[in-house]
């Protein structure tokens, strides 16, 4: 298993709406982030960022990743998101959210 934290900007006029939608993600979008061995997800918001949090317990994350990003109801989950974040300056080359780094754990 491999832990993963991401960021990304939120618009402050979106955070209503963004709230909103993941008071009930669709079955779908859950469906699809359990078939591509992705566990344990939360995503934190403070002061217009958002934290996402997520173990990946399967043994190819770019062959999963690409899973997802093959998904029709993701691909409109992700239409609808989108627009409402803010992707920071410092991301990898392609992507979209800005991958983190542990620097502690315990359990």
């Amino acid at each position: 298993m491999k832990r993963y934290g991401m960021v990304i900007g939120l618009k402050p006029e979106a955070e209503e709406e963004y709230r909103k939608y993941h008071a009930a993600v669709w079955p779908g979008v859950l469906a699809t982030i359990h078939a591509c061995n992705i566990r344990n997800y939360s995503i934190f918001l403070h002061n217009h960022t958002l934290f996402a949090y997520f173990e990946y317990l399967g043994s190819d994350y770019a062959a999963d990743m690409a899973k997802m990003a093959a998904d029709k109801t993701t691909q409109e989950w992700w239409a609808i998101m989108n627009p409402m974040q803010s992707p920071l300056p410092d991301r990898k080359p392609g992507a979209w959210w800005t991958e983190t780094e542990e620097v502690f754990h315990v359990d």
